[in-house]
């Protein structure tokens, strides 16, 4: 069996690298947004022309990011959604929504911190992970059958 992960949310520590790292040797495929924030938030005018209003600016960028996104998530055979310690990630709580209503299989990913306030984007996922290795124990598992050493 192989399977084709999609990595959303936060993009200011290295979870993603930990995910990717841990599964090596599993038949698993990555793939992401662009964690690049400066070609993520300009990648619309970039492409599509100017804005001087920063709003326009900011919608450009999010629709094009969009069509990543979600093209990511549809074709995923589970999505895994971290909410990190900084800032608002409205997008990752669409990302979760999303994938939930595709009937995808959803990791969310967080610390205790955020159980109350994320418990409506838990309850739409199989399983909640604190940790990356959490979510590369998953992965084990669901591929092998193998429970962690430890």
């Amino acid at each position: 069996m192989a399977l084709n992960v999609y990595l959303s949310g936060e993009i200011h520590t290295d979870w993603r690298e930990q995910i990717v790292e841990g599964a090596k040797g599993l038949n698993v495929a990555f793939d992401a947004p662009v964690t690049d924030h400066g070609a993520s938030d300009d990648c619309g005018v970039a492409i599509l022309g100017a804005e001087e209003n920063k709003y326009w600016h900011d919608h450009k960028g999010a629709m094009v990011n969009a069509i990543r996104t979600r093209q990511g998530i549809e074709d995923a055979d589970i999505v895994v959604v971290r909410f990190g310690d900084k800032y608002k990630q409205w997008n990752a709580a669409f990302d979760a929504g999303y994938a939930a209503a595709l009937g995808k299989s959803l990791i969310v990913l967080h610390g205790p911190d955020h159980a109350h306030a994320l418990k409506e984007v838990d309850a739409a996922a199989l399983a909640v992970a604190e940790e990356p290795r959490q979510v590369v124990d998953i992965l084990r598992y669901v591929l092998t059958g193998a429970l962690p050493a430890r």
